[in-house]
């Protein structure tokens, strides 16, 4: 079975985000950036799998600059067998909205005919969760969302996923769109060998033409803010003052 894991090129996690003065968007000048975390769950998972005789081949997609083949040399170089990068924009500060990119995705699979796609939840940037239930709407594919655990069973997938109430079991008939949560496992490094290995793996590069997509925004940010400061904590002295203090500062009883 191929499996397919789309990868995004987001600013580090580690990175305290700066808005721009004129509140236009993100400052991304000399900012590290590096796989989205969920990405790269995603793509552990499915080197898990083929470490396990699942699965035959992976393929790692990435859709936006042309800077993102780093973020693809990464997900080679922890095990993924072939990337493809599809260069959508020439400005780092354009993010490509979820559903060009759930087309873009489609028509890579219309190509590669993978039996799975398994992809983060959301990415950290933009925080949209959409791609992978968006991709879903278009295959016709069976969908599964917030995974923490995966196991495949001949045509099917067990998926138990995260829900508000706790953890829910489903079984989904593959092909399927599988989107994984945090708790599913703890990705691996990129060994030095393996990120020497990673150079001469192969990394196609496409057009969102190639596959007949417009990737022109529908949306436009009209601005950007920095989240209000939080406030400073208040001791109190007593279970009564603490009441009064909800009750007639904070007006939340």
């Amino acid at each position: 079975m191929k499996v397919l894991v789309p990868v995004k090129r987001v600013i580090d996690y580690n990175v305290k985000v700066r808005v721009k003065a004129d509140g236009t968007g993100v400052d991304l000048a000399n900012v590290k950036m590096s796989m989205n975390p969920f990405d790269e769950i995603a793509v552990e998972q499915a080197i898990r799998m083929k470490e396990a005789g699942s699965v035959e081949e992976i393929v790692a997609v990435s859709i936006g600059v042309k800077q993102a083949q780093e973020t693809l040399r990464t997900a080679l170089a922890m095990g993924a067998d072939r990337a493809i990068l599809v260069v959508a924009t020439e400005d780092v500060n354009t993010d490509i909205e979820p559903l060009a990119v759930a087309k873009i995705l489609k028509a890579i699979v219309d190509e590669e005919a993978p039996g799975l796609v398994i992809c983060g939840k959301q990415a950290i940037d933009n925080d949209m969760n959409a791609t992978g239930q968006m991709l879903s709407a278009l295959l016709g594919w069976s969908q599964a969302t917030f995974a923490s655990e995966i196991t495949v069973e001949g045509d099917s997938a067990n998926v138990t996923r995260e829900v508000d109430g706790g953890l829910q079991t489903i079984k989904v008939k593959m092909p399927a769109i599988i989107s994984v949560d945090l708790r599913l496992n703890e990705p691996r490094y990129a060994s030095l060998p393996n990120i020497m290995k990673a150079k001469k793996k192969p990394l196609d590069e496409k057009t969102p033409a190639d596959y007949g997509v417009d990737v022109t925004p529908r949306l436009e940010v009209v601005s950007t803010a920095e989240p209000a400061t939080r406030q400073a904590g208040v001791m109190v002295g007593s279970v009564e003052e603490l009441v009064t203090k909800l009750k007639d500062e904070a007006g939340v009883i």
